[in-house]
């Protein structure tokens, strides 16, 4: 530590004797670790998030490799096929919705964690994190020959707010402490690429030298564009700057696997050789050596690129996501910086171009994001990829998708394990009667007393809310009606974050047979924000209901007994906007499409002011977007590993005192729930609109089965029902 002279050990003291925090300039001079440069910003905090919440597993895809399982071959870490032609060992790429810091917090200190490192560790990490204000979570959804803008579900609008509601410092928190995460996440030999532009590339590139340190910044990449759009007031901006960083001395770094292209030089001589392979040459005057190059080879990489157009409209790859980067920069990135069987990562992964490029590559890849459209885009996409592979006779992994779903909102009601149980206890009631209180004010309902299942009232309707962890039950609904014909109740909702499958619409009818009309309504996660809360923005919308009907074939000789499943009815209850809300405000000669009720409308008010409607869903498949089947579910559990004591006492025969046995770290538990596994799926792309409403037929052995059909609607939300059928 330097010398202090008397006067500032005095002005120490006095800082000390004030209860006052020291001058920046004693944070240098006291300290031997210092920094000549530190980046400070309002709200700055070295905690990062170490919070573990286990993922819940909702979906696996893995497209039907071949007929016959044994016809197929499959060379990726040695993975094993069962008898369905399905993948069930070897690495499975995940595709994660959710918080990306918790995701990033429960993978860096959790147990998925040993599994990574068992691939090697993260080789690759490219991000885009949201820089284009409003951009990030719009998204463009077509019905009939019109166009839908989508706009933000809250969570996605709280998730804009955290970013840039309080200006550069919050973006700049946000960011930090997610960058921290993945540099702690990366392997020793890994890096990472950040992608960004003008708005916010001067805070990204302090951020990273601080978190990685400045000699291990590799490249300022620029990639520069062309498109429609020009500005008079300024320079057109038609470039994005990507910095790209190693966490260590050790990276790897290959430019000759993503060449650009060798453009003509007019001082080259051009030839072909006896192979045919173009080439430009030219002789050194002093030497006289001649120098030659392939065309076919292209050229050393630098620094900008200008040979990676921006996606057009009626490009293959175009999924109408707006903030989608083309494969071919992708494709750059990953081939100069990973091998084949590397695991590469994209925390912030819109559209999924970063999974789309890596599973073409041979690489392993584990990609998140808060959108749920973005999710969905993502699946869809993989699943094309997928069929793309197996159809060019290519390898490709199964998938899965995750989320932390209950385990999160478990932790929002979790008690401190350090207290003693019985405070613990009383921790516990006042969190959940908390947790109550914020469901019926977001609902705007009022609390009422003296009921066993009802917490609320609100315009005539009683109202009961649902467990946090766990789905509302059959149970759960029969002790609702219990009371509702005790105490000569008609009018009913119900409230949860989940539903048991294939609860609706039996329970329903059942509940109106008895002259009770129950309203299952879903709590959706932006409860947990209380600006929205306050704001009255939370809207619970109405369980969407699926309807299918099963077509069996009875075995004939030696063939055996096939299923399929035909879609007949789905039905859903969205609002956004109001239909007289547009008529109120449209201008003369406009338009504006509405959701109401479950009918997205066209209001137009013609030059005169007068107002027409156009119903654009006019049949109930133009909600769907996708649906998919699993033909046997329950044949694949939820496991969770969760953490256990590591020593336990064990008697040994032959010993007087007991042994100190060592455990695993973590032990496997089942959830109690089932994975949907993907066999079968029909959806829509920008360039095929079509959707098949029945199955392909699917064999099966005797007995009873169940079916599980999904449904994503085109806001991108899952509803799932099932069937039991007898073969």
């Amino acid at each position: 530590m330097p010398r202090l002279t008397e006067q500032e050990q005095q002005e120490i003291l006095r800082y000390i004797e004030a209860d006052k925090p020291l001058s920046d300039k004693y944070r240098f001079l006291l300290f031997e670790d210092k920094r000549e440069v530190e980046l400070v910003w309002n709200g700055k905090s070295s905690e990062v998030c170490n919070i573990v919440l286990p993922f819940q597993v909702i979906e696996q895809v893995d497209e039907p490799r071949a007929e016959k399982p044994e016809d197929t071959a499959m060379q990726l870490d040695m993975l094993s096929i069962d008898n369905r032609g399905r993948q069930i060992k070897g690495w499975t790429n995940k595709l994660i919705w959710g918080d990306n810091k918790l995701i990033l917090s429960s993978l860096k200190n959790g147990p998925l964690r040993e599994e990574i490192e068992k691939q090697g560790g993260i080789k690759l990490i490219y991000i885009d994190p949201p820089f284009d204000v409003g951009a990030d979570f719009s998204m463009d959804i077509e019905i009939g020959g019109d166009t839908f803008t989508k706009k933000p579900n809250i969570l996605e609008e709280i998730a804009y707010r955290d970013t840039w509601g309080k200006g550069a410092d919050s973006f700049i928190s946000m960011i930090y402490e997610r960058l921290v995460l993945m540099r702690d996440l990366l392997a020793e030999d890994g890096g990472i690429f950040v992608h960004c532009d003008w708005r916010v590339n001067s805070f990204i590139r302090l951020i990273l030298d601080e978190i990685f340190g400045g000699i291990m910044h590799l490249n300022e990449l620029i990639w520069c564009y062309e498109t429609a759009g020009k500005s008079k007031s300024t320079w057109s901006r038609k470039h994005d700057t990507i910095y790209y960083y190693s966490k260590t001395e050790s990276y790897f770094f290959d430019p000759t696997k993503s060449p650009m292209p060798r453009k003509r030089e007019k001082h080259m001589r051009v030839g072909v050789n006896e192979a045919g392979r173009e080439y430009e040459e030219k002789t050194d005057r002093a030497t006289g050596k001649v120098y030659r190059w392939y065309f076919d080879e292209g050229k050393l990489p630098m620094d900008f690129w200008v040979d990676v157009p921006f996606i057009n409209w009626e490009a293959k790859e175009r999924t109408g996501y707006a903030t989608q980067k083309p494969e071919k920069l992708l494709e750059r990135i990953i081939l100069s910086s990973s091998n084949e069987g590397d695991l590469v990562a994209d925390f912030f992964c819109g559209s999924g171009t970063t999974a789309a490029v890596a599973e073409k590559l041979g690489r392993k890849w584990i990609v998140s994001d808060l959108g749920k459209f973005a999710i969905h885009t993502t699946r869809k996409r993989m699943i094309g990829v997928q069929r793309q592979l197996k159809n060019d006779g290519k390898d490709y992994r199964a998938f899965e998708i995750l989320n932390l779903g209950k385990y999160e909102r478990q932790h929002y009601i979790g008690v401190n394990p350090n207290l003693r149980e019985a405070e613990q206890q009383k921790q516990l009631e006042e969190k959940e009667a908390a947790f109550l209180d914020l469901i019926l004010r977001a609902y705007r309902a009022e609390k009422t007393e003296g009921f066993n299942t009802f917490h609320g009232k609100k315009a005539g309707r009683l109202v009961a809310v649902g467990p946090v962890n766990l789905p509302v039950t059959r149970l759960f609904v029969e002790e609702v009606i219990l009371e509702c014909r005790q105490k000569h109740i008609t009018r009913v909702d119900i409230l949860g974050f989940e539903f048991e499958m294939g609860l609706f619409p039996n329970v329903l009818d059942e509940a109106r047979a008895k002259g009770i009309d129950i309203a299952p309504k879903y709590i959706p996660a932006e409860v947990f924000d209380k600006r929205a809360v306050e704001k009255n923005q939370v809207v619970f919308h109405d369980v969407s209901f699926i309807e299918v009907k099963p077509h069996i074939v009875g075995a004939h000789g030696n063939a055996p007994a096939k299923v399929a499943v035909e879609l007949t009815d789905f039905s859903v209850f969205y609002s956004q906007d109001s239909i007289a809300n547009a008529e109120a405000t449209l201008k003369d000669n406009a338009s504006k499409i509405v959701v109401e009720k479950g009918q997205i409308v066209k209001v137009i008010k013609d030059k005169n002011g007068i107002t027409n409607r156009e119903v654009l869903t006019k049949k109930w498949t133009d909600w769907i977007d996708y649906w998919a089947v699993d033909f046997n579910f329950e044949s694949k559990r939820e496991i969770i590993r969760i953490p256990r004591d590591k020593t336990k006492q064990v008697r040994i025969p032959g010993m007087e005192q007991p042994e100190q046995l060592y455990l695993p770290e973590y032990e496997e538990v089942w959830t109690g729930d089932y994975i949907f596994e993907n066999e079968w799926q029909s959806f829509r792309t920008k360039k095929d609109r079509k959707l098949e409403l029945t199955s392909v037929f699917h064999e099966c052995p005797p007995g009873r089965r169940k079916l599980a059909v999904k449904v994503v609607d085109i806001f991108g939300t899952d509803t799932m029902s099932i069937v039991e059928v007898r073969i």
